[in-house]
């Protein structure tokens, strides 16, 4: 007997989905910083066994649109309800909820999926909040599984992932199963530097970014990757850039010293910024960064 499945992961903006699907897949795919809105894409990781294959799926997290990009972004969260097997319903033990997560909630709830409420971030709660957060959700979600873990701390996610297994479908495997994600190399590069430009970057500099990589080379004991960064007005430009280049090298540093971890390889990473008005909502750019189909 062989199962197989999509699990996919949803939840609202900083809850830790990025984190607990990293943890889950057992590799780093998906973006991971303290700032909300992070994941724009939506990201598979394979896990493969001799007898299942689990593909896990990170979401952009649950809002309610402003722009275009954000409303391709919910697009990615509302096609994740719809082909599920299992749906890990990710909240914390801080986040309160909105009218977008409620709306969410309710199609959950009236769908009759299989869904696993995970709380994350229980390291940072007592006991006897997290008895009163268990409660709440058994009367939210009554047919659903509630698991309490840190992904962070990698607390609970053996026990998370063997609820996983026990109700994931009979089926063949979906991919290869030598298969880790459905994303490219080209993906994950871009996805690499966008990181580093939230790491190193505030206010709404991040937000306003895409980064599209344009050249990558696989030689045999190098990569060579050339990409060029977005931004929405002339002014964000010199901000990415900074005084002589300092900003922009720091970037560049930051995200080639990542990707050499990532490939195992040297890389040979070249950066650009370009100026892309008004991006986030032009339908024409959207589909050309991969967010319109």
């Amino acid at each position: 007997m062989h199962k197989s499945g999509f699990v996919n992961i949803i939840g609202n903006p900083n809850v830790g989905k990025s984190t607990l699907m990293n943890a889950l897949v057992g590799e780093r795919l998906s973006i991971i910083t303290s700032k909300a809105q992070t994941t724009r894409h939506r990201i598979m990781g394979i896990v493969n066994g001799d007898d299942f294959q689990i593909v896990y799926s990170d979401t952009p997290g649950i809002l309610k649109p402003n722009y275009k990009l954000q409303a391709s972004m919910m697009r990615f969260v509302t096609g994740a309800l719809k082909d599920a097997d299992i749906i890990l319903y990710v909240t914390d033990v801080i986040e309160q909820g909105d009218e977008a997560s409620r709306e969410i909630l309710l199609r959950i709830g009236a769908g009759g999926m299989r869904t696993i409420v995970v709380i994350n971030k229980i390291d940072l709660t007592t006991e006897e909040d997290l008895v009163a957060m268990v409660e709440k959700w058994s009367v939210e979600l009554p047919d659903a599984d509630i698991v309490p873990v840190s992904a962070l701390n990698n607390f609970n996610i053996g026990g998370l992932f063997d609820l996983i297994l026990k109700y994931l479908p009979e089926g063949e495997p979906y991919y290869p199963k030598d298969s880790l994600t459905d994303k490219t190399m080209r993906f994950f590069a871009s996805e690499i530097i966008r990181e580093k430009i939230f790491l190193n970057y505030s206010k709404e500099i991040p937000y306003s970014v895409e980064v599209a990589v344009e050249d990558y080379r696989e030689e045999p004991a190098l990569d060579r990757i050339r990409a060029v960064i977005y931004v929405s007005r002339e002014s964000q430009k010199g901000i990415i850039i900074g005084h002589k280049g300092s900003m922009l090298k720091k970037v560049g540093t930051a995200a080639r010293k990542e990707l050499e971890a990532f490939t195992g390889k040297r890389v040979f990473l070249e950066l650009f910024v370009k100026v892309n008005d008004n991006w986030r909502n032009d339908d024409r750019q959207l589909r050309r960064f991969g967010y319109e189909q």
